[in-house]
Order: structure tokens, then C-alpha cells, then sequence
């Protein structure tokens, strides 16, 4: 069953028109309950007690002024009035706003004192933003005015009720836009945790919803993506597939060297060179497959796993030493890290000749580092040396062997458990490469 007719014409229009179809909206609806709430606040009820008092003390003033002659009338006005009702007089009638009048309660004033049913007696509400209450006037015999507000009759209380219903309306409204905004740029928000996985095993193509332009934008990305996966398959694939098929001449050729008359040294230096190859085959294989690894992470000792690359390194003749926990668990793909610091203990192999390895866990984070004092890296190719194929011949030198990848398979492996890697000189000469894994399971230490 499709959608709704009005959906499907929501659907149709315009990101722009549809915002501003919701802020028209949003104004309609505020505009008339706001003048529905107005109408019905001149229909309120007060105290019957301040009524009869307002009232009384109205009709004496009108009284007292109307026996004045017009000079005195002034300050008489003034001695009139009192904490409750503060009295003036003006020799012509003034308009009043009668869209803040107050019908019901006119007539309840009188119903109070019937004299007062033949003085054209006005009421209006005071705003709160000029104290708020009731103001009023009524007409002497010859055509002058008695005006008279209270602040008694109208409570505090029944202002801050007025403001409350007035406010009440526009807070509804105001969600209910909020929510009709934040519907329209949902598909938006989608795309943007979208692009943030593109390349990744995680992407997966969005459906098509929203405005027409975020549809249009949305299938845009989505035949992006596609093609991005295809490029990143086929480069994979390739890149496997010579690696794969270069293993099998070099196998022969090292068969054909061992069986070759050839004198003891130039079959070593041969040997060297082809195992060479197979170690940059090895290498490249590596990288292509870092970071891609199947399947959820799983927990695993990363103490027993750093304790047991350390040991190896030093059977294989590095001076090492680990500082650290017995046991740390952590939630990771344990190929693709134990490859990680396998390459940093080989290149603090290859440029020191040995290595401080040091674990802990701190605030959420799992922080390995292997430091060496080797000959560091320049400070302004720290970030260069995590692209791949990056050779820093003048610090590492020249003869050395690998296609420049150890630190970028390293740095790929990182990110994809969430992680990264930093890379400091250390003061005194040498390099620290630090690891930083979120630490998503239990950890047990024991020193």
C-alpha cells in the first residue's frame, strides 16, 4: 500500500518550500490561538470582594470630583486615591484600546454600583510589560474624565496564569515545528553517518526519502558509493592477484638458484634478493589486506599478545623490554593488530636494534607504545611516512629493505578498530609509536 496522497505531495516539494511552508504554517496556527486565547482572557473572573471595594471607591471619587470646580479636580484626583486605585482627572475624554477591554468584568463592577451604568464606563486590561492590572474611566456630568487604576483587582497571580496560557500555544507550536524540521532533514542527517563509512565494509546504499532534492542527492551518493566499492574491489583484487602470481616464479627461481653451478657467494647474494621480493610480496599482500579483516571483534588478551610479539622479537635478536599488565582484554581483530605490532617491533629492529614496549589502560583507552633510540624521523615528515610507499632514505638509510608500508599498514589497522596512531621523536633521539585502542571490554590487570 503506497503512502498518503498529502505525504506524497509533501514528498514532492522543494527542500526551501517545504520550510517555508512549515514556518507559514507554524505562524497561521500561532496568529489564531493566540488571538482565541486573547479573546477569552477579557472573559476572566475576579475577586468579588475587589469589585465591590473598586466600585464604591469609584463612585465616591466621580462624586467628590463632580461637586469640584474643574481647578481643584486635579488635586483632589490625587487625595483620592490610595494603595488599591490610583485616581486621575482630565477635562476630555481620552480613547482607550478597546481591543483589551473587559466586558464581564464592566459588568460585574455594575452590577456593584447601578450608578455607575450611566457613566460609559470603560475597562481595559494593563499589559504586563507596564505593570499589569486594570485601568479604566468614567464620565463626570459635563464631559470630563475620572480614569482610575487598580493594581489589586487583577492578582499576580492571574497575570502569570494570562502569561502562561498566552506562552502555552507558541511552546506547542515551536515543537510541533521542530519536529516537521527535523523530519525534513532526517534523510540528511542519514547521509551524513553515511559519508562517514564510504570505502568501508559497514556502508550500506540508503533508501531514497525525503525532499526531492535530498532523493536526488541520496541516489547521487548511492551510485557513488557503488562505484567507489567497485574501484576499491577491482584495486584489491589486483593487487592480490599479482602478489599471488609472482610467488610462483620466484618459488622456481630460487629452486633453479639452488641447483645452479654457481659459486657460494653469489648464490647467498641471490637468495638475499629473492627473498627480498618475497618479503615485499609479503608486505604489499599485507597492506592490501589490512583493516579489511571479517567478521565482529572478538575479546582477546592484548597483554598475552604484546608479551608473546616481544619474545619473538628478542629470539630474533631485539633488545626488548615490556613494561606492562599480565592481563588487558580488549575487544579487536587479533590478525590485523598482531601484524600492527609485529611491524613497529621490525622497525624498531631494523633502525635501533631494541625497543621499550609499555602497556596500560587509561580513561576508556588502551595505550601501547613501542619507543626505540634509533635516528627518529624529521618533524615535518611524521605525517608523510603513514602514506604508503614512503621511503625517508636520509633517516632510515638508503639500503635498508621494504617498500615503505610497515607504518601504513599500521596506521589502516588502527583506524579500522577505532583507534590511531601517534608518532613522537623522542627527546635524546629515537621514535615512539604509540597505539590508541578504545577499550570496549572488561579489563583484569595484574601486575
Amino acid at each position: 500500500m503506497g503512502a498518503p496522497r498529502w505525504r506524497r505531495e509533501w514528498r514532492g516539494l522543494s527542500l526551501t518550500a517545504s520550510l517555508l511552508a512549515i514556518t507559514l504554517l507554524i505562524l497561521i496556527a500561532d496568529f489564531a490561538a493566540n488571538s482565541l486565547m486573547f479573546e477569552r482572557a477579557r472573559t476572566f473572573v475576579v475577586n468579588s470582594e475587589e469589585v465591590a471595594h473598586a466600585a464604591e471607591h469609584l463612585v465616591v471619587a466621580r462624586r467628590v470630583l463632580a461637586a469640584e470646580v474643574p481647578d481643584r479636580r486635579p488635586a483632589i484626583a490625587r487625595q483620592l486615591s490610595t494603595n488599591r486605585v490610583r485616581i486621575s482627572w482630565h477635562p476630555r475624554r481620552r480613547v482607550v484600546d478597546s481591543l483589551t477591554g473587559l466586558p464581564s468584568l464592566r459588568d460585574e463592577i455594575v452590577r456593584a454600583q447601578r450608578e455607575l451604568a450611566t457613566t460609559d464606563l470603560r475597562l481595559v486590561l494593563v499589559p504586563l510589560s507596564r505593570g499589569g492590572g486594570m485601568a479604566g474611566s468614567v464620565l463626570l456630568p459635563d464631559g470630563s474624565e475620572l480614569e482610575f487604576r487598580s493594581r489589586r483587582m487583577v492578582s499576580w497571580s492571574l497575570n502569570w496564569d494570562l502569561l502562561l496560557r498566552f506562552s502555552l500555544p507558541s511552546l506547542i507550536f515551536f515543537a510541533v515545528a521542530w519536529w516537521l524540521v527535523r523530519t525534513s532533514i532526517a534523510p540528511l542527517q542519514r547521509l551524513v553517518t553515511a559519508m562517514r563509512q564510504v570505502g568501508t565494509d559497514d556502508m550500506v546504499l540508503l533508501p531514497e526519502a525525503g525532499q526531492s532534492e535530498v532523493r536526488q542527492l541520496i541516489r547521487a551518493f548511492n551510485r557513488m558509493h557503488e562505484r567507489i566499492r567497485q574501484l576499491l574491489a577491482n584495486r584489491t583484487q589486483t593487487l592480490l592477484a599479482v602478489g599471488h602470481d609472482l610467488r610462483t616464479p620466484l618459488a622456481r627461481l630460487q629452486l633453479r638458484v639452488d641447483g645452479a653451478n654457481l659459486d657460494e657467494q653469489t648464490r647467498e647474494e641471490m637468495g638475499e634478493d629473492i627473498a627480498e621480493m618475497s618479503e615485499l610480496l609479503a608486505s604489499l599482500q599485507a597492506f592490501v589486506e589490512s583493516g579489511q579483516e571479517s567478521g565482529p571483534a572478538r575479546a582477546i588478551d592484548l597483554a598475552a599478545m604484546v608479551r608473546a610479539q616481544v619474545d619473538g622479537a628478542i629470539d630474533g635478536g631485539l633488545d626488548a623490554v615490556y613494561i606492562g599488565p599480565d592481563t588487558l582484554e580488549v575487544l579487536a581483530h587479533p590478525a590485523g593488530l598482531r601484524r600492527a605490532i609485529a611491524n613497529l617491533l621490525q622497525n624498531a629492529h631494523r633502525y635501533a636494534g631494541s625497543a621499550e614496549v609499555s602497556l596500560r589502560a587509561s580513561g576508556g583507552w588502551v595505550e601501547l607504545t613501542v619507543a626505540d633510540r634509533g635516528p627518529g624521523i624529521p618533524t615535518e615528515r611524521l605525517d608523510d611516512v603513514r602514506q604508503p610507499f614512503t621511503r625517508l632514505d636520509a633517516a632510515r638509510g638508503r639500503n635498508t629493505r621494504g617498500m615503505g608500508l610497515g607504518l601504513a599498514i599500521v596506521d589502516r589497522v588502527i583506524q579500522a578498530e577505532g583507534g590511531r596512531l601517534d608518532l613522537v621523536n623522542r627527546a635524546g633521539g629515537g621514535l615512539a609509536a604509540t597505539l590508541w585502542l578504545p577499550q570496549r571490554a572488561s579489563t583484569s590487570n595484574n601486575s
